[in-house]
């Protein structure tokens, strides 16, 4: 990182990926167009999970080229009287592809506890489990930054 000054901790990193509720997947095919979605996510042990639909573009892109970067902002605060942003960002780089089960069942189990915790999930993994993929990114470098305003 250029200003390692403004580097976040590891801990900071974890904190804001298991604090927020979505980010943006990028991928790029052979055809070298990139593609950036939004999505939500579980974060856990070094691995991001997604649920996606069993057939699609981003499927079409993982088989072409399974590298992708997520990126997480965690704040974003416009200071307009200072011609800047007061921000703390993430982004995860990785190699992606979709899990088989018992990892696929934990993935819908880590986002189940993300975005409906004290519910159980087994009637819905049991219900919904087969018309989903899981993805899981494989953590190989994460990195955050803050702006110069939090220092």
């Amino acid at each position: 990182m250029r200003r390692a000054r403004q580097q976040l901790s590891t801990i900071e990193c974890e904190r804001i990926l298991n604090q927020n509720t979505s980010g943006i997947l990028s991928l790029c095919g052979k055809d070298q167009q990139p593609y950036g979605v939004p999505l939500s996510y579980a974060y856990a042990d070094h691995r991001i999970f997604f649920h996606i639909a069993k057939s699609g573009h981003k499927l079409d892109l993982i088989q072409e080229n399974p590298k992708a970067s997520f990126t997480v902002v965690d704040q974003d605060h416009v200071l307009p009287e200072a011609f800047t942003t007061k921000y703390k960002s993430v982004i995860v780089q990785g190699k992606l592809w979709i899990a088989k089960d018992p990892l696929k069942r934990e993935g819908l189990i880590k986002l189940s506890e993300k975005y409906s915790p004290g519910f159980d999930p087994d009637p819905e993994i049991k219900r919904y489990g087969d018309q989903c993929e899981v993805l899981v990114l494989e953590v190989e470098t994460c990195t955050g930054k803050q702006a110069k305003e939090y220092l």
